[in-house]
């Protein structure tokens, strides 16, 4: 894999959304993650689909809407200002 592209779960991960990685492969798994690329909507099926830099992925958490542009895949999970780079929030239109 290219190095602007990396895992769903492991980006889920790092990013801090989830504790530990098998809780974002879950999630995923489940089918709760909706991504826009290149204009074109899906919902990831699976925790090993690719998640490139300019992605918009979309899904609930804690009862409330996450909407966010992926800005860098990151090399580990890092402290929280860390996590905070690897994605922008994102607009979401009613």
């Amino acid at each position: 894999m290219n190095e602007d592209a990396t895992r769903a779960d492991v980006w889920l991960w790092r990013a801090r959304f989830f504790k530990t990685r098998s809780l974002a492969a879950r999630f995923v798994d489940e089918g709760r993650v909706r991504l826009t690329r290149g204009g074109q909507e899906s919902r990831l099926d699976k925790c090993a689909r690719p998640v490139k830099v300019g992605d918009s992925l979309v899904f609930a958490l804690g009862g409330r809407l996450v909407a966010v542009t992926v800005v860098a895949v990151g090399e580990r999970r890092g402290p929280p200002a860390e996590a905070r780079a690897l994605y922008s929030p994102l607009e979401i239109s009613s």
